[in-house]
């Protein structure tokens, strides 16, 4: 290996071995080998290829997604992930969606489909593949993290509570989401989620003020008046008990300094 090619980098060590990509031939064979649902797209958008396991997940048709299917512009996958952020991998940067909830009904709908699956959570890439420093294809893999079958109204208990965070907790309005009685609700929910419903709210609320604290732009004060907590001895130490560290040190670790107040 010549000291040129040891310092250029991977890409172009790459690049001095295979040729680079020509033929979407090629890349079509590479998804084929992967077991999460993988798509080829244009830089527009349109869809090219999808492979195999797109269907056995999604029971999507070649047909009715080759060629028509543009996921940039489908008001579905806007709905899922901000378009700003695709139009960014359309200049060739790789963008990343973690536990996205797909619609289902949306889905079920747009494409004549039924899953035996109620709910189903997401972690979504979208990468460029560069040919001569231009973006050449898309590609959009989605890795399943969640998948729930017949607990649907767990799920509705949760998108609940993650929705309505900043109001008073109350067991109450989220049994009649759920539609389970309390006992049958109270099992299920910490089978499901390793907790109560009541410790959930309180992970949101404080995951909530953890993006409060951050911003230097407000005291620690109105971080919990934005997050609809007063800032107390009391929810001073629930957050200390949950995260390990007062607010006050939090916001220090975060933003990389010791002399915040």
């Amino acid at each position: 290996m010549t000291a040129k090619t040891k310092n250029s980098g991977w890409q172009n060590i790459t690049d001095s071995v295979i040729q680079p990509l020509s033929d979407i031939e090629v890349f079509k064979k590479v998804i084929d080998a992967l077991p999460y649902p993988t798509w080829i797209h244009a830089v527009d958008g349109m869809t090219l290829y999808q492979n195999k396991a797109c269907y056995d997940y999604y029971l999507y048709s070649p047909k009715d997604i080759i060629g028509v299917y543009n996921f940039i512009e489908c008001p579905v996958s806007q709905q899922m992930v901000p378009v700003e952020r695709l139009r960014a991998a359309q200049k060739g940067e790789t963008v990343f969606f973690p536990s996205i909830k797909l619609p289902l009904d949306k889905v079920q709908e747009k494409w004549k489909v039924k899953y035996s699956f109620e709910v189903i959570y997401l972690d979504i890439t979208v990468y460029p593949v560069m040919e001569n420093g231009k973006v050449k294809y898309l590609v959009t893999l989605q890795i399943p993290c969640k998948i729930y079958n017949g607990k649907i109204e767990i799920e509705k208990a949760k998108e609940y509570i993650e929705n309505n965070w900043y109001e008073k907790f109350t067991l109450k309005n989220v049994l009649a989401v759920s539609g389970l009685s309390k006992t049958h609700f109270t099992r299920l929910f910490k089978q499901y989620t390793g907790t109560t419903a009541h410790e959930y709210y309180i992970r949101v609320k404080i995951n909530k003020l953890k993006d409060k604290l951050i911003d230097l732009n407000i005291s620690i004060n109105q971080a919990f008046s934005e997050c609809n907590w007063d800032h107390n001895g009391h929810y001073t130490k629930v957050f200390k008990d949950r995260v390990g560290i007062t607010p006050i040190e939090y916001r220090q670790s975060a933003s990389g300094k010791n002399d915040l107040k």
